[in-house]
């Protein structure tokens, strides 16, 4: 489990990658909701692929296995979201929760559903 716990790290130069696009290319040709759509959007294409080449190079043993690699992916992903984004990104607490406001259009929280069964659905799809 350690290897894919450490795997998770590359998850965020992905994610930091996709924010710049998100705040460089989207944010000039869309309002900002759309722009947080979108990305949320890549950031679930790009996570998926991520994945898939991962577990080409090392596959998980067992369908368990791949339900708790998401689940330390999940943690390790709110934590880090927390702590960057309040801490070093300097966003309020407030802030910070309004993307899981999915009556407000905000679908962050589908990243977080994804990288938690994205190892589920690659493993099944990959068997």
């Amino acid at each position: 489990m350690l290897k894919y716990t450490l795997a998770w790290f590359p998850m965020i130069i992905v994610a930091i990658a996709n924010g710049l696009f998100r705040e460089k290319v989207l944010a000039r040709r869309l309002n900002e909701l759309q722009a947080h759509q979108v990305s949320t959007v890549t950031m679930i294409l790009l996570f998926g692929i991520y994945v898939w080449v991962l577990f080409v190079k090392w596959p998980p043993s067992t369908t368990k296995q791949t339900l708790y690699i998401g689940s330390i992916w999940l943690v390790l992903t709110i934590i880090f979201e927390f702590i960057f984004g309040h801490y070093v990104a300097g966003h309020s607490w407030n802030r910070l929760f309004q993307d899981y406001n999915l009556l407000k259009g905000r679908v962050w929280i589908l990243v977080l559903i994804w990288i938690s069964v994205a190892p589920y659905i690659v493993y099944q799809l990959q068997k």
